[in-house]
This record gives C-alpha cells, structure tokens and sequence, in this order.
C-alpha cells in the first residue's frame, strides 16, 4: 500500500508543483446572481489565489440580464473579495481556460441532478484538455434549494427576493420586471 501512495504522490508531483498558485474559473449564466453563486465564490476565493467569475452566453437561455447587466452586478456584489475578477465570455470553456492559462474549472452543485449534467461537461473538457481539473462545491444548505429561475420566477410576481438575491440585484429585478 504504501509503494502504492508512493507512485502516486511521484506520477501527480509535476502536477501538484505547477499547480500550487491557482487560476481558477467560476463560469455560469449567473442570471441573476444569487446568495447560492455567492456562497460558492466566497469558498472559491478562499481556496484558489485566483477567481475569475466568467458569466457566459449560453446560446440554449433566454436571460432575463444582458451579459454586461450580469457583469455589473456580479463586480458590485463581488467588490470587497480581492482575489476575485469579472469576465465574460462567448465561446468554449476550454478555449477560454486556455486564453487564460487557467487550469481549474469551479462548478458549484445543489442536487445530484446537477451532478449528473456538471459530471459529463467535467469529462468532456477533460477530453478536450487533459490539464484542466474541475472541482465540485456543494452549496451551503441553505442555498440548496437557490436557482436563478426561482428568483426570476418570484420577482416577476413582486415576491419577496431580499433573502435570495443581494440588494443590487434586487433593485435590477424591481427595474427589469416594472419594465415589462
């Protein structure tokens, strides 16, 4: 056993070594961000020396926000962690990891339903590059139940959202939804 963990620890050297300041990458609709993203960027930010929370175009959603809107609301509401960065991008995960020689992918989990799709998209980019790593965050308890849809959902019936959603972005929904 002991040879075992040897070998292993020997075969991952290389890669533990270049890995020990990290870039990592929060990628997600965030539209709108809630306490549950929120949470998972807090321990991100923790863990990793870097965080970019990278808000996509996912040519599958309707959003509610305009990638820059989520943008803005994502710097106001992440301001105060040091090591975290907004960004945005319109293309493969992977190609963007690569644009920015990052080498760890944060996806943050509710459920086993949400385990099941990240598990497969974790295995496709490691296909596409072996030297990205995802890392899986179970949310708070919590914020187990926390979805953006849901937000949307009660904010367009003027529900109350100031336990789900940080201030700014509660004011954006009163905005968009008074709006339409």
């Amino acid at each position: 056993m002991k040879d075992k963990t040897k070998e292993l620890e020997n075969a991952n050297k290389p890669i533990l070594q270049r890995r020990k300041h990290t870039l990592a990458v929060c990628p997600g609709s965030f539209d709108p961000v809630t306490y549950g993203h929120l949470d998972v960027i807090h321990r991100a930010a923790s863990v990793f020396d870097k965080v970019i929370v990278a808000v996509l175009k996912n040519a599958s959603k309707n959003p509610l926000f305009s990638i820059e809107e989520r943008k803005d609301l994502l710097i106001a509401v992440t301001k105060d962690i040091s090591n975290v960065e907004v960004d945005s991008f319109d293309d493969l995960l992977i190609n963007y990891m690569n644009e920015k020689n990052a080498h760890v992918i944060i996806k943050g989990l509710r459920a086993v339903s949400d385990f099941e799709y990240e598990l497969q998209m974790a295995s496709l980019n490691r296909k596409l590059n072996e030297e990205i790593e995802t890392f899986f965050m179970m949310s708070s308890t919590q914020y187990s139940y926390l979805s953006s849809s849901i937000v949307k959902q009660i904010a367009q019936y003027n529900g109350p959202v100031s336990d789900l959603v940080p201030r700014e972005v509660e004011h954006a929904l009163q905005v968009k939804f008074a709006n339409r």
